[in-house]
């Protein structure tokens, strides 16, 4: 038994440093175009696993890319107007997507499943109007221009770039290699399992004593803060930030990667994204159709609700014991009568 586990152990990190390595070497094999949409993707691995954290708890918001708009308004704002380095603008700007998402929470968190649906949509885009409508301090309809980008580093040897995109994609990908082991190990603790419990047997957790309103808004504001850390990313690269970044549609786009993908587990969206991404960056490009991407990506979700249900992450066990019944009547028709 210890055996097998330690293969099974062994063969998870094998995995694991596959795709690490695989990672490293990705920006390497791609055209300049692709490198930019690999900064995008990583980015948008976070975006959709931020937005996970918020399911478990059972509430699905329409608010969460105008939550990014916040992180990557209030990272600009902070670097811009008030002269703070990057590196600290971008944390403080999650600071103040998390505060907005605390502050949302009194009155979304009164309502529940379809109706906190339609209230996070409704807060979202007041928020969105907000920043169309003001032109000092958010640009109003053109938004804010000249971000200030993401400083070099200096090592001595090199100096690293950042408006490099294979250099900014490292620095995504440590930041949100690093932001999925927190929200991985934040699900695995008593507080992520309370989480669990809230979605599945919300009286009943009521009725042993847990305060659901006080986790599903620790669940707001966790997920809120790696949203708009993702949005900081964003708009220290783009150098750009407006309000049409983060409308409904991209909020849509969200959505399908998240259900496409699966929420059962943390690669769940992320493998979402991921497929997503590649079908419209490499077939829907090459074949000239990506202007119907709205439409594929309907036909797509109709398809992964009507024959995976649990998204692309129930594939592979689907796929392991379809090979077992297979293994086993092989076993059972060559057994000697």
């Amino acid at each position: 038994m210890s055996m097998g586990s330690n293969g099974h152990g062994w063969g998870y990190r094998a995995v694991l440093a596959a795709v690490f390595a695989g990672l490293i070497v990705l920006p390497h094999v791609l055209s300049f175009s692709q490198k930019e949409v690999a900064v995008f993707l990583v980015i948008n691995v976070l975006v959709v696993v931020s937005y996970r954290l918020l399911t478990l708890t059972g509430e699905w918001s329409l608010a969460h890319m105008v939550i990014v708009g916040v992180g990557a308004y209030a990272s600009t704002l902070i670097a811009k107007r008030f002269g703070v380095p990057v590196p600290i603008a971008m944390p403080l700007g999650a600071a103040v997507a998390a505060l907005t998402a605390y502050v949302l929470s009194f009155p979304l968190l009164r309502m529940k499943a379809f109706y906190f649906l339609i209230g996070s949509f409704a807060a979202g885009e007041v928020i969105r109007l907000c920043w169309k409508r003001f032109r000092e301090p958010f640009g109003g309809p053109k938004g804010i221009k000249l971000v200030p980008s993401f400083p070099d580093i200096d090592l001595g040897i090199v100096d690293v770039a950042f408006f490099n995109p294979v250099n900014y994609y490292y620095l995504c990908l440590v930041v949100v290699t690093v932001s999925i082991v927190i929200l991985s190990r934040f699900e695995r603790s008593r507080i992520g399992l309370t989480f669990h419990a809230i979605h599945w047997q919300d009286k009943l957790a009521e009725a042993v004593g847990v305060d659901t309103r006080r986790y599903r808004t620790l669940a707001f504001v966790i997920a809120s803060f790696f949203a708009g850390l993702a949005g900081a990313l964003l708009a220290h690269y783009l150098g750009t930030v407006n309000p049409n970044q983060f409308d409904v549609e991209a909020m849509v786009y969200v959505l399908v990667w998240v259900i496409v993908g699966g929420t059962a587990t943390i690669y769940g969206p992320i493998l979402g994204v991921v497929t997503l991404t590649v079908v419209n960056e490499i077939v829907l490009r090459e074949l000239g159709v990506d202007q119907a991407r709205p439409l594929i990506y309907g036909a797509i979700l109709i398809a992964s609700i009507l024959f995976l249900p649990d998204g692309l992450e129930s594939l592979g066990p689907k796929l392991r014991r379809a090979f077992a019944r297979s293994g086993e009547r092989s076993s059972r028709d060559g057994a000697p009568g």
